[in-house]
């Protein structure tokens, strides 16, 4: 038997919802999206792939995360530093991934609000505002990379006739491209991401075919996870890659994109159709996105796997590529990143080699930067129950990930651009706690979840497993942060003070998850009783 407190806040139909909504002075949310283009599920029996068709998008909207530029930029390091040895790690993430994008998207299907929409009502005002800000941190250091990897990839298109800050530039107008297809429907604009990430598929996958890594060197790199002759840097790409998979901001939008389905939530088994084809969807798509990533860490460990600059700068010698930029004469291993590892492919496998590359970049970039639109729109609108024109937000978050890679990509080098990826997926990082945390406290909650709660075993190995990514991400930033820059006093007390509120704020989060766990069935900042969707 479900308790008497615990009852009366479940099992609430839309109607009967909204309106307690309204009587407990709580306001309804705006949507920018889905408003008029939500998708209709046919009805029929038992397994249909029609049905899954349905939910399909989502899932793949979502699993662009796991193929910006950044991600893809983790992954050719870790080819070249330590070969196939980190891809059990580069699994696990993924899994762990499909774990957490699972939970929020439960979230958004159960109670028809999203994750930022449930802070809103869950949250006291400035640990409110505060997680929406580092939400908001998040997405313009996730745009930055996606800026980055567009504009090195013009670049190499070009052969060099685009510089890097006229890149930069370009990347402010794509994003009515964007703002174009959203206008004509969500159904087109899921094409377009079934398109770009087929174009990544096909694009790597060249390279995988005809760098030709071994079939075997790469399965055992996936099922034995011990890399017993790596040195330190090789368990510092090993964090770099759990930083770069699993995005914050990720979480928020798996959240709101399930809402663009039409799901009957006064019907229990509506509720529980809609899970399991979005688990399989997720899954699906989560499967691809690490294949993707698959081709190029092998593409890599079999290509430059310890090979220094000179052995690089002698295979360039007879191609037509110019190289004079990046490669210098020396003995020392070389540190790839995605120009680099382009100019290689370019020097050692042909031409042709090097624009499917500069293709796939695109992609990855565009991509990525359509998805971030989104989730600083459900951001935006749920945290502060503000509703921005598109186009607005778009340029908003646009126009401040510009700025400071405009100022790079013209005062500076090719090296300083790519190697800022480092720094981005150093400060994403840092912002985990805040997605994390709050989709386990609140899909650990009966009172909102009813009986599509967590279960035990399944809030323990979340919590582990939560708990495991954020000391690792905390450690990386600090070796990040504290020993590869030099700092002045002034920045390392701000620093201070910074750690300081972001520990407050983190316990301030876990108390609410204690307080969900233990069956809480009222909000901390108003202690009225949850209502929402079952």
């Amino acid at each position: 038997m479900i308790p008497q407190d615990v009852q009366e806040c479940l099992i609430i139909p839309a109607a009967e919802s909204i309106e307690k909504n309204n009587s407990a002075n709580v306001p309804h949310p705006k949507e920018t999206y889905f408003k008029e283009t939500k998708v209709l599920i046919p009805e029929t029996d038992g397994f249909s792939f029609r049905k899954l068709w349905a939910f399909t998008g989502p899932g793949f909207l979502m699993s662009i995360a796991y193929l910006d530029p950044g991600n893809i930029e983790s992954d050719l390091q870790s080819g070249t530093i330590v070969k196939y040895k980190l891809l059990w790690v580069l699994l696990s993430a993924t899994v762990l991934g499909l774990i957490m994008q699972r939970l929020a998207a439960r979230l958004g299907v159960v109670t028809g609000l999203h994750l930022a929409e449930m802070c809103y009502r869950q949250y006291k005002k400035f640990p409110r505002i505060f997680v929406w800000l580092m939400m908001e941190i998040a997405i313009i250091g996730s745009d930055m990379q996606e800026v980055i990897g567009t504009a090195i990839a013009l670049y190499l298109l070009s052969n060099k006739m685009i510089p890097l800050w006229l890149g930069v530039i370009i990347t402010i107008f794509d994003t009515f491209t964007f703002l174009l297809l959203d206008k004509y429907g969500l159904r087109k604009l899921e094409f377009l991401f079934g398109f770009l990430i087929s174009v990544m598929a096909l694009s790597f996958g060249y390279e995988f075919v005809v760098v030709g890594p071994k079939a075997t060197d790469v399965f055992e790199g996936m099922i034995i996870p011990w890399c017993s002759d790596c040195e330190s840097s090789a368990f510092l790409q090993a964090i770099g890659i759990i930083g770069a998979v699993i995005m914050p901001h990720n979480l928020y939008l798996h959240s709101g994109l399930v809402k663009s389905r039409i799901i009957d939530r006064s019907k229990k088994e509506k509720v529980k159709e809609a899970n399991f084809y979005f688990f399989i969807e997720s899954t699906i798509a989560l499967f691809i996105s690490f294949v993707i990533n698959v081709f190029v860490v092998s593409v890599f460990a079999h290509g430059l796997f310890n090979k220094t600059n000179r052995d690089v700068l002698n295979i360039c010698a007879s191609s037509s590529i110019n190289h004079s930029d990046i490669f210098v004469n020396n003995t020392e291993l070389v540190n790839v990143d995605i120009y680099k590892g382009g100019i290689f492919l370019g020097c050692q496998f042909g031409t042709i080699a090097m624009y499917i590359w500069a293709v796939g970049i695109l992609a990855a970039g565009q991509s990525s930067t359509m998805t971030g639109c989104y989730a600083g729109q459900f951001a935006m609108e749920g945290f502060l129950n503000l509703q921005w024109s598109r186009w607005k937000r778009v340029m908003l978050t646009r126009l401040v990930a510009i700025l400071p890679t405009f100022y790079l990509a013209y005062f500076t080098n090719i090296n300083d651009l790519s190697g800022m990826n480092d720094i981005l997926n150093a400060i994403m990082s840092l912002q985990l706690p805040f997605a994390i945390i709050p989709v386990l406290a609140f899909t650990s909650n009966r009172c909102i979840m009813g009986e599509f709660v967590n279960g035990r075993i399944n809030i323990l190995i979340a919590l582990i497993l939560s708990a495991v990514i954020i000391i690792i991400n905390v450690f990386f930033v600090v070796q990040t942060v504290l020993f590869e820059f030099q700092i002045s006093t002034p920045i390392i007390v701000g620093i201070f003070i910074y750690t300081l509120i972001y520990l407050a704020m983190c316990v301030y989060l876990l108390v609410h998850l204690t307080f969900s766990i233990r069956g809480g069935c009222g909000n901390l900042h108003n202690n009225k009783v949850s209502y929402f969707y079952s």
